[in-house]
Formats: structure tokens, sequence, C-alpha cells
């Protein structure tokens, strides 16, 4: 070489674990819409805890709410099945399925406003006494008020209803019909099926919570 000139320097290469690492580092990260089961069940955890730390007033507030909503999608479910009840006759499940399909907009109103009802409430609150994230009273504590709550807002719903005279021809047939067939069944028959109703409700929540924007929240 010249005099004065310093050697070329040779370019060395990264190990392989080096050279993944980088492509590791560089990738982005990928970013899911939906928890896991586990992050979903710590969260319902949470909330019930959230819950059982509330005070009675809260409780009862959102609970009547909640109790006002799920008349609003059960009279929704009532206007739209009934007034199809002639494009039923021949095929009855049509009824049924415009019913169901519709009935859970309660659900959702609740969901997305922070309401409480006794379904979700006997799972959640139950989940962060077994985390031990509460004290086991809380339990009996909320799901006596949200079931108060509840019916109250029920009750209030249905008052509104009548005064307003919307409870009436098709809607009215398919409410007493709906009623007749709830209150003509066996007890055991009827407690069962509220065990299965409720755990429904509760795995719907939990889906809920899994979801975590707007869209998936809503399916």
């Amino acid at each position: 070489s010249r005099e004065g000139e310093s050697p070329p320097r040779l370019q060395q290469t990264p190990p392989p674990s080096a050279q993944s690492s980088t492509r590791r580092a560089s990738m982005p990260e990928v970013l899911s819409l939906c928890k896991g089961p586990k992050e979903a069940y710590e969260a319902f955890a949470d909330k019930g805890a959230e819950l059982s730390r509330k005070s009675i007033a809260k409780i009862f507030h959102q609970s009547v709410y909640a109790g006002i909503y799920i008349g609003f999608g059960g009279m929704l479910s009532l206007v739209v099945a009934g007034g199809i009840a002639d494009a039923s006759k021949d095929n009855p499940t049509l009824q049924s399925f415009v019913f169901a399909a519709l009935f859970p907009v309660n659900l959702l109103l609740i969901l997305l406003t922070g309401g409480v009802l006794i379904t979700g409430a006997s799972a959640t609150v139950p989940a962060a006494v077994l985390e031990k994230k509460a004290h086991w009273s809380s339990i009996p504590k909320v799901v006596a008020i949200s079931w108060v709550g509840n019916l109250i807002g029920a009750v209030i719903f249905a008052l509104l209803v009548h005064s307003c005279d919307m409870n009436a021809g098709a809607t009215a047939d398919l409410a007493i019909k709906i009623t007749y067939k709830k209150c003509s069944k066996d007890f055991m028959q009827t407690f069962i099926k509220g065990i299965g109703c409720n755990w429904l409700v509760c795995m719907a929540g939990f889906l809920s919570g899994q979801a975590q924007d707007m869209a998936g929240k809503m399916v």
C-alpha cells in the first residue's frame, strides 16, 4: 500500500442470531382487535371487582336504566315480530327468529353504557371473589340491588309504554302469547331454562369484553 494511506476496512457480517433479532425489531408489531380468553377473563373479574366497590346508590342507578333498556329491546322485538304475524302463519319459526334477532339490542345498549344487569353481575362478581379481588359479601349485595333495580326499571318502561298506548294490536297479541307461554310452564322447567338463558347472556358479556372496537362488540 502507499505510504500515508490506511488499509481498507473489511465489513464484518453479523452472526445469524443478530440478523434475526434485527429483523424482528424492524417488523411492525401485530395488534389484535380481540383479547385472548385469559385476558378477557381477567378483565371480567376486574369488572366485577369494580362493581363490588361501588356504592349502593350507583349500583341501583345503573340497574334501573339497565331494566329500562331491557324494555326497549323487548318492545322493539314485539313491534316488529308482531307485525309479521300473518306472514309467519305457515312458518312460525320466522316470527321467533325476528324476535330473537332484535331482542339483543337491549344487551348492546347496556354493555356500551355501563348498565348493570343481574344476569351479568351474577358472573362478574363471583369471578372477582374467586380471584380474591372482592369479598364474598359483595355477591348477595350486588345481586339483590341489581335485581330490584332491573325490576323497577322494567316496570317504569312498561308504564311509559302503556301511557303512550303503544302496546296494542299485533304487538299486544304477541306480548300476551309470550306471557302465557312462559307462565304456563312447570317451575323446574322454567328454572332450568333460566340457567341456560343466563349462561348465554354471561357469554355475550364475556365475548363483548374480548372485542376492542365498536363493531366487534356489536357482533
